[in-house]
């Protein structure tokens, strides 16, 4: 297919109009580093204080959200066709699903977010105390529990429905919002805008995630090699993961994508198996089911704390829910769009109660043991004395912690090369799938996969903005990012909800919805209109 001729299947208002936004974005931040740091603080302080309160109500309702569609009919909606079976076995599904949802972002989490709670815990826990560890050990799967993966679930489940069961061959949330904005506005102006938006929340959100892996690349890099720590390594680093991911996109879903999370997870459960056995393994099991339980006993709790009374005299705010759990719902939802329809693309198959549960199941799962291996030991080592980790935190940079723990365990120099390698692979495959959505979002159709150059095209543009990030650098930086990026999506994600219950409960009423098995709505296909008798036309 020539180049003329495939532009006709992109959608230009929404490929350029993203494009546009990411250069408005990116351009000042890499020309005026010093100004753009004061403007992302300005953001950040603004979305946090005004607008704080709305993303805990969204962890927590989208946990409840999840319940409903389980445990109601919708739940039991079949993805494709009748005699369809699922596109791709469990452990492939799974490795996919987690490797586009965590990323790199896991590894560098998982060793020294503990480090943070510990000096600075919640609930105005006195720092560095016992306490205080246990708070530490507890929060990190919080949130990276289910309540994160109940925010990627939101725009998964509508896009999917509309793909699989509507059979629309269109990966667009403007497509997923017709039933409660209108065909006339989905296919206008105002559906042109949302698709920006998310597509801008992806790069906020992927943004983020590269940013954090590069230095923990380059870290690795100069334990192995050498290789100097600095700006410049870490942007040739960027480059080199633009590369694979490019190369992974480029071969397309089942040929590059899954034989990366293949590799990635069969990787990381071996450097969880080894720490696991080589370090405190008592230790570890103990404190990981320890908090486990105290997540359990004081999930809501959690999910709803804010501190509201910092600005009266005699009331002191630690700012521990905004610099963390609304940093992390925000970043969820900033990743939404692009985690969400990578896994309602690759559901077919599955109903929406499988596909809901396996996510939050596995996902939750995978992220929980590499806090309690990975995070624990660097509790371990700091509460025995073995290693002041929070000393080198403070006075040198995060990856320096991290690695100085890996120094610890027996065999370093092949651990520290697996772990190098497992971040390098990890980034890959996480970004992969968002320059494999991006490239859906901004086309007309999708029969089978996107075109190989528009993949191509946007797993180079998604360097760009983690490029600027590095310049202006700081975790407050990062964090920014992530909060922008997600802000525009928090009306949507409701209107997202509203818009699946509604379009399942209009196509369940004429099914026989008592069948004990799954659903499967076989009155539409993609050569029919798909809002039947003017349904939901303006």
């Amino acid at each position: 297919m020539n180049i003329a001729k495939s532009m006709e299947l992109i959608d230009k208002p929404t490929f350029f109009g993203a494009l546009g936004l990411l250069l408005l974005v990116t351009v000042p931040l890499i020309i005026f580093p010093e100004q753009g740091a004061a403007w992302v603080a300005i953001a950040r302080s603004f979305l946090v204080d005004s607008f704080g309160v709305f993303y805990l109500a969204l962890g927590l309702g989208a946990l409840g959200f999840m319940v409903y569609i389980c445990m109601s009919d919708i739940g039991r909606i079949c993805l494709g066709d009748p005699a369809e079976k699922p596109e791709f076995n469990t452990v492939s599904w799974a490795a996919m699903l987690f490797c586009a949802g965590i990323g790199a972002s896991i590894l560098y989490w998982s060793m020294i977010e503990w480090a943070y709670y510990y000096q600075a815990p919640p609930f105005h826990v006195e720092g560095m105390a016992n306490e205080a560890a246990r708070w530490a050990a507890a929060y990190g799967i919080y949130h990276w529990g289910p309540l994160a993966w109940c925010i990627y679930l939101i725009p998964a489940i509508p896009i999917a429905y509309f793909y699989y069961v509507r059979g629309r061959p269109v990966l667009k949330i403007s497509e997923a919002l017709l039933p409660v904005i209108g065909e006339k506005k989905a296919h206008g102006a105002l559906g042109k805008l949302l698709d920006v938006l998310f597509v801008f929340g992806m790069l906020g959100g992927a943004a983020t995630s590269l940013s954090l892996a590069a230095p923990l690349i380059n870290e690795g890099a100069h334990e192995l090699f050498g290789v100097p720590r600095n700006v410049t390594v870490q942007i040739v680093v960027l480059m080199l993961c633009t590369a694979i991911f490019g190369y992974s996109a480029y071969s397309g879903l089942k040929k590059g994508i899954q034989i990366l999370s293949n590799i990635n997870l069969w990787l990381a459960l071996l450097l969880l198996v080894f720490v696991f056995v080589a370090g405190p393994t008592r230790f570890m099991a103990e404190t990981g089911f320890d908090a486990l339980g105290r997540v359990l006993s004081n999930l809501i709790h959690m999910s709803t704390w804010m501190e509201p009374f910092g600005e009266f005299d005699g009331f002191v705010d630690s700012g521990f829910p905004q610099d963390w759990t609304i940093f992390y719902w925000a970043w969820w939802l900033a990743f939404a769009p692009s985690v969400g329809l990578f896994i309602a693309r690759i559901s077919k198959g599955r109903t929406i109660r499988e596909m809901i549960i396996g996510s939050i199941l596995y996902g939750s799962l995978g992220c929980f043991l590499f806090f309690m291996v990975l995070g624990n030991y660097g509790l371990y080592l700091q509460l025995s004395g073995e290693l002041d980790v929070v000393a080198i935190l403070n006075n040198e940079t995060p990856t320096a912690a991290i690695f100085a723990t890996l120094r610890q365990l027996p065999l370093s120099g092949l651990v520290i090369a697996i772990y190098t390698v497992l971040a390098l692979i990890f980034t890959a495959t996480t970004f992969d799938s968002i320059s494999y959505i991006l490239a859906a979002v901004v086309q007309r159709e999708v029969e089978d996969e996107p075109m190989r150059w528009n993949r191509m095209f946007w797993a180079c543009a998604l360097s760009a903005m983690p490029i600027a990030l590095l310049l202006l650098g700081g975790l407050d930086t990062l964090q920014t990012a992530s909060i922008v990026g997600g802000a525009p999506l928090l009306p949507v994600a409701f209107l997202l909800c509203w818009s699946i219950v509604k379009v399942a409960r209009h196509d369940l009423a004429e099914e026989d919805i008592h069948r004990p098995a799954a659903i499967h709505l076989t009155k539409f296909s993609k050569h029919e209109p798909w809002t039947p008798e003017g349904e939901w036309r303006d």
